[in-house]
């Protein structure tokens, strides 16, 4: 039985216009002319203005490409856990490599979430000297194509959050191209989530508690199980499934705090499956999307009226990613 606190209420249903979460396509954007370049950019923001998420089509990712890498995913967490944790890097905060289970929780909880997880991060392959802030990527011997998918995937994800930051620069009456220059070579993270089957009543009736993301913007392809779930501004859990062709992409905490919450960083949680499905495993790989950590989430001054005064103090994205990762137990 799951519970529902605060009056907070569950709509049963996996059609996305019904559940108030529209459908984009991002060709509209990158090859329309310009009535359909600015119809893209108006659903967009008030998609993001409403309920933060937006099911994108017309994306750089294959669907392909993304049954590949699930596939290597779930082999690789079909290794023994000796195997896996010999991939666990000390001292990285759980930003590259894998991450065992139970060691993240949601801000503000004590209790970890029911997952484990392995983290791609940024190839700089362009002499950039950003290249020292970050640590290597971590190869899976016994998976030779593990890495070589993972960093496609990565690519052609952020390929795709480039155009989609670009569409959001024009909603906000900025330069389209804003946050080029913040997210090349920035600390992008490609997150591949194992929920393993559940074998003993759980203590809670979720596999990743509420919480909201911290990067700019998450791409999420579809994950292997139902289970995502949004709170829309009804106070009502709205289920949500990726279909085949489509990522959801839904406003992180960063772009939130940098347009002074006029966009939408919306709460979100997996829950349990039912419990004739317990022995089944989830698996979601999403794409979160972080610009370089010299750049400043001062709140844009076109976002701070009277009806909507400055809600945040200046900080970089690095420090608030660090204070982050504190928050929910990566990092001591």
């Amino acid at each position: 039985m799951l519970n529902y606190p605060n009056g907070i209420k569950k709509i049963n249903t996996n059609n996305m216009s019904k559940a108030g979460i529209p459908s984009v396509n991002l060709t509209d954007f990158i090859n329309g002319d310009a009535q359909q370049k600015n119809a893209f950019v108006q659903e967009l923001g008030k998609a993001y203005e409403d309920i933060g998420f937006v099911a994108v089509k017309g994306h750089f990712l294959s669907d392909e490409l993304s049954n590949n890498l699930y596939e290597q995913v779930k082999q690789f967490y079909a290794l023994s856990n000796d195997k896996k944790e010999a991939y666990e890097v000390p001292g990285l905060a759980g930003q590259r490599g894998y991450t065992s289970f139970g060691k993240e929780h949601a801000k503000g909880r004590t209790e970890g979430d029911l997952k484990e997880f392995w983290q791609f991060g940024q190839w700089v392959e362009d002499g950039d000297v950003i290249k020292a802030e970050y640590p290597d990527n971590v190869s899976v011997n016994e998976l030779p194509q593990f890495n070589v998918l993972g960093k496609e995937a990565y690519k052609r994800l952020e390929e795709t959050g480039k155009h989609m930051l670009r569409a959001i620069a024009f909603y906000l009456n900025l330069d389209e191209f804003y946050f080029d220059n913040n997210i090349h070579n920035g600390n992008s993270i490609l997150r591949a989530i194992h929920y393993p089957p559940i074998e003993n009543e759980p203590k809670s009736a979720v596999r990743a508690a509420e919480h909201e993301d911290i990067n700019l913007i998450t791409l999420l392809m579809g994950a292997s199980a139902e289970g995502l779930e949004v709170l829309n501004k009804q106070n009502e859990w709205v289920a949500i499934t990726a279909l085949p062709d489509q990522l959801v992409v839904n406003v992180g905490d960063m772009l939130q705090r940098l347009t002074n919450n006029k966009l939408k960083s919306t709460t979100h949680r997996v829950v349990n499956p039912p419990s004739e499905k317990w022995g089944t495993s989830r698996y979601s790989i999403p794409f979160f999307l972080h610009p370089k950590s010299s750049m400043k989430l001062d709140c844009l001054t076109s976002c701070v009226t009277n009806e909507n005064p400055l809600q945040y103090k200046p900080i970089l994205a690095g420090e608030y990613l660090d204070e982050r990762l504190r928050e929910i137990g990566l990092k001591k």
